[in-house]
């Protein structure tokens, strides 16, 4: 069975984004050992210079190395990343599993994103959407679509 691994920079605090993640967590739970790892946001003053900006995502950079697992695939969830469909993700899950992965982690930064080295590190940088959307939902959203891949992938009727 993969593992996959969500990093996320930030907390959930709305009980309707907490209640959606964990029935994708739920789901996802027939198909793959789901690990969610929250991290603290940086604080910023309410107009940062891109200075304090870059200085605060190295810092959540730092501390998102600190929790990745070593052997996963990474991938960066940011906006300047590969739009891929459902079927081209759920292809991309299936053909890292038949080549040996067996672990992979999506990160998903602060509002402001994620640190340029995260990015270039990353095996894939993927792209929800060009549109923006806050961060928390991002978590959701890529939850159900690690889910829909799990049952394209199985052959579900899920996807249609």
């Amino acid at each position: 069975m993969q593992k996959v691994t969500i990093l996320c920079v930030g907390k959930l605090k709305e009980r309707f984004y907490i209640d959606a993640a964990a029935e994708y967590a739920k789901r996802l739970s027939r198909f793959c050992k789901l690990e969610l790892i929250e991290l603290a946001e940086e604080r910023l003053p309410e107009d940062p210079s891109p200075a304090q900006i870059d200085a605060a995502l190295a810092r959540e950079a730092a501390a998102l190395r600190s929790r990745l697992p070593a052997s996963a695939v990474r991938v960066a969830l940011c906006v300047e990343g590969e739009l891929r469909s459902s079927e081209a993700l759920a292809a991309w899950i299936n053909r890292s599993a038949s080549q040996g992965e067996s672990h992979l982690a999506f990160l998903i930064g602060s509002s402001f994103g994620l640190h340029p080295s995260l990015k270039a590190e990353a095996a894939l940088r993927l792209s929800m959407s060009p549109m923006t959307f806050p961060h928390h939902l991002a978590r959701v959203m890529l939850l159900e679509q690690i889910y829909r891949a799990y049952q394209i992938n199985a052959g579900s009727r899920y996807h249609k």
